[in-house]
């Protein structure tokens, strides 16, 4: 999933337990779907079903969790998730408690449980490097104090890549909505550099024609750069525009 060499990939949000989504998605030039547990209207037990469903489209798929807590993190992994999205990180000890969630030890404290991904037990040798190694954790800046962290986060050995949250981090910062004006950017720019010094992914959400450049000059691995909801109502609004006159 990493950007170098590969460019960035273009993913969307899926909201809600919608396999056409994905479908079309996919038939459209989507290369990864985002599972928002954290707003979206999705259960565990719809991401379980969703995510072998995705990958056998050929989408890479990651998890925004609810909350960056063991269970949804562990839930998402065991179900086949590529990766987790880790939500309202507060600083870089928070960062450090919560991504140690999403790594089996020695170097996280994921709980080993029976799941598709170690074949139902069936597949354990090498298991766990492997797996540390196949997943990714993300955890998302969106607050004062993890854009502070920024550099320390990137550095953790639990970390894979740091996920930029722009609209909550301008809330958070004080600036109201997302503008996209200069201060957004360097916040973004921050969190860019970040990553790169330590080597790892740099991500984001964003659908803008600017935000997609950004993601693209920055190197992103990905960017969020859609939802299903948000197509609905666009292809609804314009086909619902005044009929023509006979």
């Amino acid at each position: 999933m990493a950007a170098k060499g590969g460019g960035t990939k273009l993913g969307f949000w899926l909201m809600s337990d919608n396999r056409q989504a994905l479908e079309i998605a996919r038939l459209a030039g989507f290369e990864l779907v985002i599972l928002d547990m954290e707003h979206g209207a999705l259960s565990a037990e719809a991401a379980d079903v969703l995510i072998p469903f995705a990958k056998g489209l050929g989408l890479a798929v990651m998890s925004r969790v609810a909350a960056a807590e063991r269970v949804p993190i562990q839930k998402a992994l065991d179900s086949g998730a590529d990766g987790v999205i880790l939500p309202q990180i507060r600083d870089v000890e928070h960062a450090r408690l919560a991504t140690a969630y999403a790594k089996y030890p020695p170097l996280g404290t994921r709980g080993l449980g029976l799941s598709r991904v170690d074949g139902y037990a069936r597949d354990m040798k090498d298991f766990v490097r492997r797996e540390n190694r196949r997943t990714l954790c993300l955890p998302m800046v969106e607050t004062p104090g993890a854009l502070a962290d920024a550099e320390v986060i990137a550095r953790l050995d639990t970390v894979d890549g740091l996920f930029l949250g722009p609209s909550d981090l301008s809330l958070t910062r004080g600036r109201g909505l997302l503008k996209l004006d200069a201060a957004d950017f360097r916040d973004a720019k921050r969190v860019a550099d970040a990553a790169r010094k330590a080597a790892k992914l740099f991500t984001l959400s964003g659908g803008s024609d600017t935000s997609r450049r950004f993601a693209v000059r920055q190197g992103a691995a990905f960017i969020g750069a859609a939802d299903e909801l948000s197509a609905m109502t666009a292809g609804f609004t314009h086909a619902a525009r005044p009929l023509p006159k006979a």
